[in-house]
């Protein structure tokens, strides 16, 4: 690759797939002195224009001397990258060194001049934008600091790509030049720059799998029931809005037409653009595919076949293969091994899948990793999510088999802005990068619900991310941080998805409780109080009551400012004046649309055959039903050839669903007043998520049912309190949090820390070796520069030793044993505490020896008393993969046995700390239980707060841990504490945007 005169090898660790403005792809790569040929033909395709502006004067072709010098670099102080599609460049960017008078330097010099050139064709994708972060993270790494520009002022494309980075710079004009120089450092500007193209890049990249204007499915077999040919049949039965094509190869020569659509031997022979293609060829024959695709233009694929990471080695080499195959050719994948994808749009109808009928319509996304959980997923919501008088459906549905490419993530990016979602639903049998899946749901979660329901998986195979090492619950813990609504289940995913759907969110925890049976009122009222939510005593309208006694319930109810929700509980009643399920549907739709709007539920339980006696006593109630195709697909696997079935992981999908007469009914509700969007989380109630879900009629769905008012909301039911009581608990902490979430709290300055000093502590310590273990001289100075002070231990190998250390303390002292079997271990006896004197610190010298052994085991010391209180512990970690995590709990059995411990991402913000104290189970021992003192919770926050800047300021402080902290009614006191020192983990949410390595 390089001459012998090159100074470094070649640098493959800056290579990257990177998506551009419009959601193609493109590799960056350096380039190297093989590239030549590529070099000249791409400079002949740029316009005479772009070079003018590159070259400030005409200058038609390239020298030798000029190829020799584009392609030749050290990779030091001489920098050149390409990006590539197809293997051919489309645009370059290289720095030079150079020195304070401007000529080529080495360093210690830490200025670069740096130039582009972009083909005319790819200009406006953000190539340019994509190489400027790539390009100055080469440079940060080789020591360079700052970037200077030469720009022609009629230039403004070249100018607006420095200008909106976001990088402090300054700017002078001089000689009919525009001269830039700007810091290469990241800032808070070009980070927030950096991640809003982010998402528009990869929403686009998705939004072109989704909705794309043509598709054709490659390898439609004769024989029905194949899977090429049943995926044709799903998508002309949808009635996909688009141009769709029938590709075999095996097709005869004057085929012209194959199943009511245009047939082909190839995709190049199909005169129109392509936007999605769908493999349904073996594994073997999908590179040849991949390459047609490629160079037709294709923008994405979705590949159903398997063979690939889930079969093993060889497999997992072949998906590799196959990734960078597409990439190479700007296109994106879902799959392989995937069920397919959905998008509900009348304006799309798309469904490349292999579910056999399109879902219904609506306002809820789906993804799922397993085909086999996102049938499920399908199933269920088909079943629940029609009722006696309205539906709830999908907008869109990706089941992304082996994740090889599109990921979760991905996903979230364009949910964010889709108007056709207003609640996404996730399950995920992992999270291979959750520091940035944490980011995006932050975002995603401030402005529509996110349900997640994550399986026990590991990183999908072939993914070079980074594994982390925090407990399952600790990532929980910071999902539920970030927004994100956690269950455990996909039957309690699909409870909170059609709740959330339905209902405006609640002001607080308040819930009346109404209905015609005590007893399934009282469990409902057990059901909230363990769920921690506040209910009134229920209200027991008999079982004779009518309708209108619902209704006026209801509606008594809902006009109650001391509550916030409300669950309706409903039980058959046999006599004239029981109301059958339309009447009843309809006095809640009105009492809820005359009434504040609150989300209200409903518990409907159904015996026997009372809902066929029911449905027979109205016309609008549902018939009998049939097998839904969903549901069906189900029962049968994932499919017709089991395709996309990759696995559901270990997560529980539930208790299984009852049948089509225990199925919670789903009623509609009214427009209630008020809910007119998202809007503050601190304003009136309503919906979280925007516009209503618009009624949508039901493809193939053989019920009757009376559509809801435009502008309505639907009443969710459930066959169960528990259910019903567990979704609503999650819309309230949800709710909760979007309202702590509109004023996020903030980082506090404190003027007393030493943070310069600090950093030259930790250089000179780490200068001594890559990783080590504080000592206690050096833990105690590092940790005072940021205000937090350590009761020193002094270590007494001695009786007499242990004397004098006492008498330098000052009495009462206390005496403790830290050998690793008896540290924090009061309960084993290692401890005495509050000696008077030199007398008895003797005897409990002795009487430890005597216990537990001679000294030399027992690491005694001497530590002055603190005052009493509760103690505590804090911890302060940095996983590769989750970023800085900060932990707080109770010292001792609480958090080592029960796990009681509580977590936020680093930085912490004030709220973030007093919700950390208050988050623990145990927390009330803090704040006066049973009549206890309560504690200084002030100085523990600044505790927390301190401990966290000094983690954010210095990367390299990769772990603390102070151990006890125990917290008295005035002040606190760090009587252990340890910190490791390490270079810091590579962070890549610092670095540019890039695609998963493969």
């Amino acid at each position: 690759m390089q001459s012998a005169s090159d100074r470094h090898e070649y640098p493959a660790h800056w290579e990257a797939d990177v998506v551009l403005r419009d959601g193609g792809t493109a590799r960056i790569r350096p380039i190297t002195v093989d590239d030549a040929e590529r070099l000249v033909s791409f400079y002949e395709q740029v316009s005479d224009e772009s070079k003018y502006y590159r070259f400030f004067a005409p200058y038609p072709r390239l020298s030798a001397k000029d190829v020799h010098r584009f392609t030749h670099h050290d990779f030091v102080d001489r920098v050149g990258l390409a990006a590539t599609v197809g293997g051919e460049f489309i645009a370059t960017v290289r720095y030079d060194r150079i020195g304070a008078d401007g000529t080529a330097a080495s360093a210690p010099a830490d200025e670069a001049e740096v130039a582009f050139l972009v083909q005319d064709a790819h200009q406006g994708r953000g190539v340019a934008s994509a190489l400027l972060e790539h390009i100055a993270a080469v440079a940060r790494e080789r020591g360079i600091r700052r970037f200077a520009a030469e720009v022609l002022p009629a230039n403004t494309k070249m100018i607006k790509v420095f200008t909106d980075a976001g990088y402090t710079q300054k700017r002078s004009f001089e000689d009919g030049v525009v001269h830039l120089e700007f810091g290469l450092e990241p800032t808070e500007r070009s980070l927030a720059v950096q991640r809003a193209r982010e998402q528009r890049a990869e929403a686009r990249s998705v939004r072109r799998l989704l909705v794309p204007g043509s598709v054709a499915v490659i390898g439609t077999g004769r024989t029905p029931g194949g899977v090429g040919r049943s995926v044709l049949g799903n998508l002309r039965e949808a009635g996909f809005t688009g141009d769709l094509y029938a590709v075999n190869k095996a097709f005869p020569e004057d085929l012209e037409e194959f199943d009511g659509v245009p047939a082909h031997r190839s995709v190049r022979e199909i005169d129109g653009h392509v936007d999605l293609a769908v493999v349904a060829v073996p594994a073997d024959h999908v590179p040849e595919v991949v390459a047609e695709c490629g160079e037709h233009g294709v923008q994405g694929l979705v590949v159903l076949a398997a063979g690939y990471a889930e079969s093993g080695p060889d497999g997992l080499q072949r998906q590799r293969e196959l990734v960078r195959h597409a990439r190479a050719y700007g296109m994106r994948i879902i799959g392989p091994n995937a069920f397919g994808v959905v998008n509900t749009s009348p304006r799309v109808r798309l469904n490349a899948s292999l579910a056999p009928q399109m879902p219904r319509p609506g306002r809820i996304g789906l993804f799922a990793q397993s085909g086999a959980i996102g049938v499920a997923l399908l199933s269920r919501l088909h079943r629940r999510g029609g009722g006696v008088t309205g539906i709830t459906g999908v907008s869109t549905f990706v089941s992304s088999g082996n994740r090889a490419d599109v990921s979760g993530n991905d996903v979230l990016q364009y949910w964010y802005d889709d108007p056709d979602t207003d609640v996404a639903l996730m399950y995920l049998e992992s999270i291979g990068n959750p520091r940035k899946f944490t980011r995006l749901a932050r975002r995603t979660a401030a402005a529509k619900p996110l349900v997640v329901v994550q399986g026990a998986g590991s990183a999908p195979q072939g993914h070079a991310v980074r594994a982390t090492r925090l407990p399952r619950a600790t990532v929980s813990a910071l999902l539920r941080q970030a927004g994100v609504i956690r269950v455990d289940t996909i039957t309690e995913l699909v409870d909170a998805g059609l709740l959330l759907a339905r209902q405006p969110l609640p002001r607080g925890p308040r819930v009346a409780i109404l209905g015609n049976s005590e007893s399934l009122g009282l469990l409902t009222y057990d059901a909230c109080l363990s769920e921690g939510l506040r209910p009134q005593p229920p209200l027991d309208l008999t079982t004779e009551a009518s309708a209108e006694d619902f209704h006026a319930a209801l509606s008594h109810a809902l006009a109650d400012e001391t509550c916030d929700a409300v669950v309706v509980t409903a039980i058959p009643a046999i006599g004239e004046a029981s109301p059958h399920d339309a009447e009843l549907a309809q006095a809640l739709r009105s009492a809820a649309a005359a009434g504040p709007a609150k989300p209200v539920l409903v518990v409907h339980v159904e015996l026997g055959g009372l809902a066929e006696a029911l449905s027979a006593a109205t016309s609008t109630a549902p018939r009998a039903r049939t097998a839904t195709p969903a549901g069906a697909a189900a029962e049968a696997g994932a499919g017709p050839t089991g395709t996309g079935t990759t696995g559901a992981g270990t997560a529980s999908t539930g208790a299984p669903e009852p049948g089509p007469v225990a199925t919670g009914t789903t009623m509609t509700g009214a427009s209630g007043t008020g809910a007119t969007g998202p809007g503050p989380a601190t304003a009136a109630p309503t919906t979280p998520t925007g516009a209503p879900p618009a009624p949508a009629a039901v493809t193939g769905e053989p019920a009757e049912r009376s559509e809801a008012p435009e502008g309505a909301h639907l009443i969710p039911a459930y066959p169960a309190a528990e259910r019903a009581v567990r979704a609503l608990a999650e819309a309230v902490k949800y709710a909760q949090w979007r309202r702590e979430a509109a004023e996020p709290g903030k980082v506090p300055e404190h003027e007393d820390i030493d943070e310069k000093g600090a950093a030259a502590l930790i250089g000179r310590l780490l200068a001594s070796g890559q990783g080590l273990t504080l000592g206690t001289d050096e833990t105690c100075e590092l940790l005072g520069r940021y205000g937090v002070p350590v009761r020193r231990a002094i270590p007494a190998p001695t009786p007499d030793e242990a004397a004098r250390a006492a008498g330098a303390l000052g009495y009462p002292v206390a005496l403790k044993a830290t050998a690793p079997h008896l540290r924090h271990r009061a309960d084993l006896g290692g401890v005495r505490l509050d000696l008077a004197d030199e007398e008895q610190l003797r005897r409990s010298y002795a009487e430890l020896t005597e216990l537990f052994g001679d000294p030399q085991q027992l690491r005694p010391v001497v530590q002055a008393m603190a005052p009493r209180g509760v103690d505590t512990v804090v911890r302060a970690v940095i996983d590769p993969a989750a970023g800085a995590v900060l932990s707080f709990g109770l010292a001792g059995a609480a958090s080592q046995l029960l796990g009681d411990m509580a977590h936020r991402l680093i930085p912490v913000t004030d709220r973030d700390a007093t919700s950390l104290v208050r988050s623990i189970r145990t927390a009330p021992l803090l704040f006066g239980w049973r009549g206890s003192t309560p504690v200084d919770t002030p100085a523990l926050e600044e505790l927390l707060l301190r401990v966290s800047r000094l983690v954010d300021d210095h990367p390299e402080v990769v772990a603390v841990t102070l151990e006890p902290v125990v917290v008295a009614p005035h002040g606190l006191s760090v009587l252990g504490a340890s910190v490791r020192l390490a270079p810091p983990p590579a962070r890549d949410d610092l670095g540019p945007r890039t695609l998963p390595v493969y």
